[in-house]
């Protein structure tokens, strides 16, 4: 079947890009809101392009086009045509003023993009999603990057009904109209995309505060919520003070508007968006209090407040020439939110989370039949291509550039990147050049990242000379094939290294220095290092200095003195991942215990340890999770995964001893209190881990504990700490449990959706039914992308044992639902659909019943979105 929309587009190519042969310099906006019709005049004061003499075209997406003006004059039908989303008009010219009148309906728009109601008609309000070609849905425009224009918006409405009427930029001037209406006007001075156009109209309540920003610019900061919200916006607002201030000593970089507007609502498909000096929340990024919200939670609020305000300049004031450089804004934003995040918070912490979401959701998507690269050479369907390479991925590229220029270095080249692209679209080459200049290097070898598709695999052999005192390193890379590139070419890859010494020293290298990076890019290279009077154990890759995957046949004990020793945080986690990898081996091979016994003793030994950090102590005590277990198996049965992953658990709980378990869980819950500093998080995520290992070897007695830290939690970590391990292990309290949780928080949309993700999570066979059942609760439905997510998403993406049963039933539903959530959302209905990313690698049965459920899909008229996400899947 074709897509469900009156034509299937042709793929959009990088190298036939063109710059706009119609630009806008100014566009003039008046809105009148209404929840089911709202009519939109524009003004937009046209400018040609010399150079070419194509007719004027404007995209435009369910518009009923009420007037249309050119220079004054209405134009007949003869003059004008508006067919297949684009409106072509005769007659423009240089300096042209073109109007238009259309109008849309924002009750019906269950898509979330556009102009659409937020809620329910009686409480809800309108707000806009123009990223990444919703304007389109709004008014007549060339919807490109790259057209920057001067916005000026007039919105009227009624006061009752839309008390609050925002727009991005500054305020310029408001008043009352007849028959009870209300107008207010919005002027931005920076010439943006018209993807960062945004307004807002309804009944909402805010908090407020001012901000000195420090180029002395005195700007007033205002959260919007709905009342009942408001007080949980707190948080955020002391986030987004810690942001801006961040930015400002980091980068250099301050608020250039009078006025900042931060905007929640529960009706979001992306997490959030930066809409200049407007910017708009899903609810989950923005709310936080200690009865609802977990430690995990907080620091999201924190890091989405930062990565968009940060947009500002990484997206905003300078943005991206087209949507093939998206990366350029969010791969940046995302590197920029990362160093943020660590600077507030435990640096070692948040690289180990970082790297852990990469190789979850990331590398996945680079193996699988999705795997692009972070430009891609072409797409269908832009929206698809918000994914974890181009967030993720780019922001380790841009990590890579940062390394190897050093802190100051980076620093002058991005000083540089802004100052010359200020006002302007710019590429990843803009962006590349500035770098290099700034610091005389030539960076453009790096670009082969941003077009190769694939994780690269470094395998890395050393060599010991005793008589010559040399340490011989040979690192080699490969990147197999992927989808359209079945040949790939080396990459500079930066290896951050050290050098252990048996007893657990680092030895000095090259001038005294304990640390060292390389750079590997050819197919293969050998680093000599003098001067070393012992056999080493090398540290590679520290800090994961490059998204590769790293294969080195350490031994067992090589990595248990890493683990023990190593002084970078992550590396020690990484050791501790890596013999965890050797003990499931074992297990799934069953071929010898060595790296098991390493890994257990050697954990244990830690585990008794006061002064590690509880939270690190946290992270090492858990083994690589079912998803990415899978990465390295080509016959993939997630049912035998679970159950071995439970056994190698198991085995290290019982090293550890449920008396040491039961002990050091009863110290941590004396300890516990509401608290937000890092030691009370540290504590809270240690005493989850405990339960979870305790639960293992003694569930009776883990499962009464779970009980009691549920009833007795101060914070929602904690409850949701003890709620998880009782339905995980079908604790007998759980039923009750949840009882309560859903009775306690049943007016808490973003708390439900905890109780939905929860249960999703059950492992197993039993997880079908109860997705079933939830599917029926009275407050499950698909128009709400959250509560999408927190079930189906959970279900299909996170619990791998529940979703691929081997009767195919978990496939079927997904696929039903997908067809169903493409007639409301299709954005929403395509992200879901790659959970059926990587079904070609499981066993025969289960890869059979997938693909049978995946072609079905394709069968139906489905939207562009959602079509071009299942096509890829059947042609990987």
């Amino acid at each position: 079947m074709i897509a469900r929309d009156d034509t299937t587009p042709s793929p959009i190519r990088l190298a036939d890009y063109r710059p706009p042969a119609w630009r806008v310099e100014r566009i003039e906006l008046e809105f009148d809101l209404g929840i089911d019709s709202t009519e939109v005049r524009s003004r937009l004061q046209l400018a040609r392009d010399p150079q070419q003499q194509a007719p004027l075209r404007l995209d435009g997406e369910g518009l009923e086009l009420l007037a249309i003006m050119l220079d004054g004059r209405p134009l007949q039908e003869s003059h004008y045509r508006y067919r297949d989303n684009v409106l072509e008009v005769a007659g423009a010219r240089d300096g042209s003023v073109l109007e238009t009148h259309v109008r849309v309906h924002p009750a019906a728009n269950t898509a979330l993009e556009g102009l659409y109601l937020s809620g329910s008609r009686e409480r809800g309000f309108l707000l806009t999603q123009c990223e990444a070609e919703g304007f389109r849905h709004i008014t007549f425009f060339p919807d490109r990057p790259d057209v920057l224009a001067r916005y000026t918006v007039t919105l009227r409405a009624d006061r009752e009904r839309f008390p609050v009427l925002l727009a991005g930029g500054n305020p310029d001037g408001a008043g009352e109209l007849p028959d009870g209406r209300h107008w207010a006007r919005f002027v931005d001075p920076y010439p943006k995309p018209s993807y960062l156009f945004a307004l807002v109209a309804g009944r909402l309540s805010k908090i407020e505060r001012d901000y000195l920003a420090a180029d002395g610019r005195q700007v007033k900061l205002v959260i919007w919520a709905e009342a009942d919200v408001i007080d949980c916006c707190q948080y955020a607002m002391d986030a987004l003070e810690r942001a801006m201030r961040w930015d400002e000593q980091a980068y250099g970089r301050n608020f250039d508007l009078d006025v900042f507007h931060v905007v929640a609502t529960h009706d979001f498909n992306m997490g959030a968006m930066e809409n200049k000096g407007l910017n708009i929340f899903n609810a989950k990024y923005l709310l936080a209090d200690p009865d609802t919200t977990t430690d995990d939670e907080y620091r999201a609020v924190e890091a989405v407040i930062g990565h968009e305000y940060f947009h500002n300049w990484s997206g905003n004031r300078v943005t991206c020439r087209d949507w093939f450089q998206l990366s350029l804004k969010e791969g940046l934003t995302v590197f920029r939110e990362q160093q943020f995040s660590a600077d507030m918070n435990s640096p070692a912490l948040k690289r180990i989370d970082d790297v852990a979401l990469l190789r979850r959701a990331q590398f996945p998507e680079d193996a699988g039949p999705l795997a692009h690269p972070v430009r891609p050479a072409q797409y269908s369907e832009i929206n698809n291509f918000y994914t974890a390479t181009v967030y993720e991925k780019g922001s380790e590229l841009v990590r890579m550039l940062a390394g190897r220029l050093g802190q100051d270095g980076f620093r002058r080249g991005m000083d540089l990147y802004f100052a010359r692209n200020d006002g302007r679209a710019a590429t990843l080459e803009d962006f590349l050049a500035a770098l290099g200049e700034a610091n005389d290097i030539d960076l453009s070898p790096y670009l082969a990242w941003y077009g190769q598709a694939g994780t690269p695999r470094l395998s890395a052999e050393g060599r010991y000379d005793a008589g010559q005192r040399e340490y011989r390193l040979t690192l080699r890379q490969h990147t197999p094939p992927s989808p359209g590139q079945p040949d790939k070419r080396p990459l500079p890859i930066p290896v951050r290294l050290a050098l252990f010494a048996p007893d657990g020293r680092m030895l000095p290298l090259q001038g005294g220095a304990t640390e060292q990076v390389v750079v590997l890019d050819e197919a293969e290279q050998t680093f000599v290092f003098g001067g070393i009077g012992e056999a080493p154990v090398p540290s590679l890759l520290r800090g994961f200095s490059a998204p590769v995957i790293l294969e080195c046949d350490y031994a067992p004990v090589a990595l248990a003195l890493l683990l023990t020793h190593d002084t970078d945080g992550f590396n020690r986690w990484e050791a501790a991942q890596q013999l965890a990898w050797r003990a499931y081996a074992e297990l799934h091979e069953g071929n010898g215990r060595e790296a098991l016994a390493v890994w257990g003793d050697t954990l244990a030994g830690l585990f008794g340890q006061e002064a590690l950090d509880a939270a690190l102590l946290a992270d090492l005590l858990t083994p690589p999770g079912e998803v990415e277990l899978a990465e390295r198996e080509t016959n993939v049965d997630p049912s035998r995964i679970h159950a071995l992953r439970q056994t190698l658990q198991r085995e290290l709980a019982a090293r550890i001893g449920a008396p040491a378990l039961g002990e050091r869980y009863r110290a941590l819950a004396a300890q516990t209190s509401n608290a937000l500093d890092a030691g009370s998080q540290a504590r809270r995520r240690l005493m989850r881990r405990v339960l979870e290992l305790l639960a293992l070897l003694d569930a009776p007695t883990a499962q009464a504990l779970a009980a009691t830290q549920f009833d007795q939690a101060a914070t929602m970590t904690d409850r949701l700490s003890a709620l998880s391990v009782l339905v995980r292990s079908q604790a007998p309290q759980a039923a009750g449990a949840l009882a309560r949780f859903r009775e306690r928080h049943a007016g808490n949309a973003l708390a439900l959706d905890k109780w939905f993700a929860v249960q999703a999570q059950l492992p197993g066979e039993p997880a079908l039914a109860r997705v079933q059942a939830l599917e029926a609760d009275s407050k499950f439905t698909l128009k709400n992308p959250n509560r999408v997510q927190a079930l189906l998403g959970t279900f299909a993406r996170g619990n791998p044992s529940g979703f691929h049963r081997a009767d195919g039933e978990g496939y079927r539903l997904l696929a039903a639902r997908l067809a169903e959530l493409d007639a409301l959302n299709p954005q929403v209905a395509a992200r879901l659909a790659t959970a059926f990313n990587g079904w070609q690698r499981l066993e025969p049965v289960r890869r059979e019943l997938a693909r049978a459920a995946v072609a079905g899909l394709a069968e139906k008229g489905l939207s562009r979105n959602l079509a071009e996400i299942v096509g890829n899947m059947l042609k990987g």
